[in-house]
């Protein structure tokens, strides 16, 4: 398992009665771990890839079973949730935040994240030889979503948190 899936639901920290959006799950790594933590609360764990809600929908299977875990097949931008429905999202080197200005993104964010609710953006890198540096990128966005922002990085180095509070 990638220490980055392991470090971000550590940060999220749901909690037993929580109710949680993953953005881009990918094949649900940290979608199940998440929902080991949950008993009476559910993740909604969504990504765009067909190929990837498949391989997500075999590892979560006991926990969609038990109706801790819901598996959608969209991209953050098309997400139909009501107002308020989550307690804090968190999403996984999801390019999109970073990439573009991602207003339609962060717009769905603030609808469907809880005022002070948290959102939870990790990302690796950057290399110890150079690349990019995605953290004030992604804050600013969030930032011009109106969310306090903040940002932590592991103790290696190797990787990077931006937290947005919701208002």
């Amino acid at each position: 398992m990638p220490d980055r899936n392991a470090w971000a639901v550590d940060l999220v920290d749901p909690q037993p009665g929580d109710r949680v959006l993953e953005v881009g799950c990918g094949p649900g790594v940290a979608a199940s771990l998440a929902c080991d933590r949950l008993v009476e609360g559910r993740l909604t764990a969504i990504d765009r890839s067909a190929t990837a809600v498949e391989r997500a929908r075999g590892r979560l299977a006991s926990h969609l079973a038990a109706g801790r875990a819901v598996l959608e097949q969209t991209d953050l931008a098309h997400l139909v949730a009501p107002p308020d429905a989550f307690d804090t999202a968190f999403a996984v080197n999801v390019n999109a935040f970073w990439t573009g200005p991602a207003e339609r993104e962060l717009a769905v964010l603030r609808t469907v994240v809880r005022p002070g609710g948290v959102v939870r953006l990790v990302y690796e890198g950057p290399p110890s030889g150079g690349g990019r540096d995605v953290a004030p990128t992604v804050a600013a966005a969030l930032g011009r979503a109106g969310c306090a922002t903040g940002v932590a990085r592991d103790p290696s180095g190797s990787l990077v948190c931006i937290t947005g509070t919701v208002p």
